[in-house]
């Protein structure tokens, strides 16, 4: 009847823009899946490197800071500090730093950052874009929680620019002495010496473990102060080693405290 033939001729339509409005949210889900990358290369000491960059993330681990490229060359400097050091990276973000101290100096190193599977899968796009196959080791930890390894075997743990967040030190300071007082070398590991060389004065090595940290955002000096000052509470020294890079590491004559599980 005319009746049924105009109600399925509505039904027709009704259908079809539904699928309509369907393919189009797929194509903006697509197109917003494409546009929340953007790939750059960037220049570090001795390297091109290509790195793919969130536009946003909810977590802030998205684009590359300068001060990456500033630590990066110090560490250039100080090459000698790092050569053969098991390490660990927090705050990886992009994976950039890491991905050049293993092109660079073929660096033992494992990434880490917040426990979300967008950050780890980018790191592992960045590692294959850049040659690194397998992919470096990464753990997804959320500064504060128990860390998912027992026996921390890294002796040399790295970060740039991380004190972004105030409320997070107590989290960042309680993961960051977990990892150095917890820390069990291996065996058969040997680490360049430790102290201020007799001739010159300086320094000739870092001590293991140790955490080497660049910061060069600038904020108040009362929330960096928080920073250091916290680490001290928690039994922990702090030194400023030059340029923005700081050593910070176990206070003598401190007993090592297990993680909390």
């Amino acid at each position: 009847t005319n009746e049924e033939n105009g109600h399925s001729s509505l039904l027709s339509i009704f259908t079809l823009r539904r699928r309509r409005r369907r393919r189009r949210s797929l194509y903006e889900d697509q197109t917003e899946i494409h546009q929340s990358y953007v790939e750059r290369k960037h220049q570090f000491s001795g390297i091109e490197l290509l790195i793919r960059e969130f536009s946003f993330h909810q977590l802030n681990a998205n684009l590359l800071w300068p001060g990456t490229f500033a630590f990066s060359e110090w560490l250039v400097q100080h090459q000698s500090w790092i050569d053969g050091r098991r390490c660990l990276e927090l705050g990886s973000g992009t994976g950039a730093l890491a991905i050049f101290l293993r092109k660079s100096f073929n660096l033992d190193i494992t990434t880490s950052d917040y426990d979300d599977q967008e950050i780890e899968e980018n790191i592992a796009h960045n590692c294959q874009a850049n040659g690194i196959t397998p992919v470096l080791p990464h753990i997804k930890h959320s500064w504060g929680d128990p860390f998912p390894t027992a026996d921390p075997d890294w002796d040399l743990v790295i970060a740039s620019d991380i004190l972004l967040y105030v409320k997070q030190y107590p989290n960042l300071i309680k993961s960051l002495s977990y990892l150095l007082k917890s820390y069990k070398p291996k065996e058969d590991k040997a680490v360049c010496p430790v102290g201020n060389d007799q001739n010159s004065g300086k320094r000739m090595g870092l001590p293991a473990p140790a955490f080497l940290m660049s910061w060069r955002r600038r904020i108040g000096k009362e929330d960096e102060s928080l920073f250091f000052s916290g680490c001290e509470d928690a039994g922990l020294e702090v030194e400023h080693i030059g340029s923005r890079v700081y050593c910070i590491k176990l206070r003598k004559n401190i007993v090592t405290i297990p993680q909390e599980s």
